[in-house]
């Protein structure tokens, strides 16, 4: 069984490096977008920022959604329930060709950088899914390529464990959980499952986090920046909290509170993703030709952006200058007003947006009208974001959704008992709820359970 092991040691950290390659190049782009935007702010004018994050965006928007319509249909919209599906015996025509897999890649990196409301999480599925089953294989039609190496493997019961080991090590290397990763596949991908397969996965997921924390030490926007093998817990940790408040028993209170409202929420999220996505497909289908068709379904990706700038135009017409901006990105909102809260809120890219939001101490940084404002926004347009020809998850939007409200009813105890700084009132902290919530909406939607909450451990502490 070396060589099983050994593959599956491979395939772990090829998902990390690529898992790696792709948090870097969003990284990069957006911080390029951000650097154009800051000079123009910079020299007063406000219309030529807004134009140009509009048009930074629509170009995006324009390559992710043409790659998966014009070059790898396969790769769109996330990949994972393809995944799912072939791994419980459906058979799907150019899942693991290497079209699918660069226009994936393409396509997931644009939609993320272009200010779409989505996330990696899914594409990283359908990657790491593909990378596992090219390896293991190492033959290709379309390459004309067939080596002679690990030719045991090439039968479908090997293949479809190796390709479960990918999807989970690409869960792994995204969120930094390879017993996460694991527990992911066993409770929502696989259905052919066995103790050795589970050793090997875990192992797969293991090599997979290790690469990619072991690159993202040193390097970051491709520049190196020394520390090779330092793993610094601020940045292994994606949502980095630092301090730690004591618990009291009056907590699980609004924790029951926000798990209901986390249930209902996910359903009513669900169920209108399955409306509008049959929408989607009645209206797409009534297009007889197929380049009119396509050619529909990539300028709903543009119109979805558009409607995503809504708030970034607003305040531009309201003529509030609300985009402080650090070392690339937004880190700051200096806004008096309501509604640019909100609209700050809207514009910060996801993962920075929730650590915002999960920041402790800071009680009345947002209002109820941003926080309501925003939560009505995000949930329908991530809603709407979700089943577009791009390939895109829905990770980050449920954690940013459910971190919205969660923050709505730390807002409410704090608004009723005020701000407490003694030792057995700091709980009573917007940013703690903040992240109860986002694990609420994140299990309503996804229904997950164990494998979740080991997620949300890694991700959060």
């Amino acid at each position: 069984e070396w060589d099983r092991w050994l593959l599956m040691g491979l395939i772990g950290t090829a998902v990390g490096m690529l898992g790696f390659l792709v948090h870097q190049i969003i990284d990069s782009l957006i911080k390029l977008k951000w650097d154009l935007v800051e000079k123009y702010l910079q020299d007063g004018n406000i219309h030529m920022t807004w134009l140009c994050v509009l048009a930074s965006g629509l170009a995006m928007v324009v390559f992710s959604s043409g790659s998966v319509l014009f070059f790898c249909p396969a790769g769109s919209p996330s990949g994972l329930p393809e995944i799912i599906g072939y791994l419980n015996g459906t058979s799907l025509q150019h899942l693991f060709n290497i079209k699918t897999f660069l226009g994936t890649f393409v396509s997931c990196v644009l939609a993320v950088a272009s200010g779409l409301f989505c996330g990696p999480e899914g594409p990283m599925v359908h990657l790491g899914a593909l990378v596992g089953c090219g390896l293991s294989q190492l033959q290709s039609d379309a390459l004309g390529m067939h080596l002679p190496i690990f030719t045991r493997f090439r039968n479908s019961a090997d293949k479809r464990s190796f390709i479960t080991a990918g999807a989970g090590a690409g869960i792994a290397s995204v969120f930094r959980a390879p017993i996460g990763g694991l527990l992911f596949t066993f409770e929502e991908v696989s259905s052919f499952w066995d103790i050795r397969l589970a050793w090997q996965t875990f192992f797969c997921c293991l090599m997979a986090t290790f690469t990619t924390d072991l690159l993202s030490s040193s390097l970051y926007g491709f520049v190196y920046r020394g520390h090779f093998g330092f793993f610094e817990a601020e940045k292994r940790i994606i949502f980095w909290v630092k301090n730690l408040l004591d618990l009291n028993v009056l907590a699980f209170i609004p924790t029951i509170l926000l798990g209901m409202l986390g249930g209902l929420l996910g359903a009513l999220f669900v169920s209108l993703n399955i409306k509008i996505n049959k929408l989607r497909m009645q209206f797409f289908n009534s297009i007889p030709k197929l380049s009119l068709r396509k050619a529909s379904k990539l300028l709903e990706t543009v119109l979805i952006l558009e409607v995503s700038c809504v708030p970034l135009a607003a305040s531009r017409g309201s003529g509030r200058n609300f985009l402080a901006l650090d070392v690339g990105c937004i880190l700051s909102f200096p806004c008096s007003s309501e509604w640019g809260s909100a609209a700050a809120l809207l514009v910060e890219n996801g993962k920075q947006g929730i650590t915002y939001l999960l920041k402790r101490g800071t009680h009345e940084e947002f209002g109820y009208s941003s926080l309501c404002t925003a939560l009505a926004f995000y949930f329908i347009l991530s809603c709407w974001t979700a089943g577009s020809a791009v390939a895109s998850g829905v990770v980050i939007p449920m954690l940013y959704t459910g971190a919205l409200y969660g923050r709505i009813i730390g807002l409410i105890l704090v608004s009723i008992f005020g701000v407490q700084t003694n030792e057995y009132g700091a709980w009573i902290d917007p940013g703690l709820f903040a992240a109860i919530g986002a694990a609420s909406f994140f299990s309503g939607v996804s229904r997950l359970t164990i494998s979740l909450t080991v997620i949300m451990v890694s991700m959060f502490s």
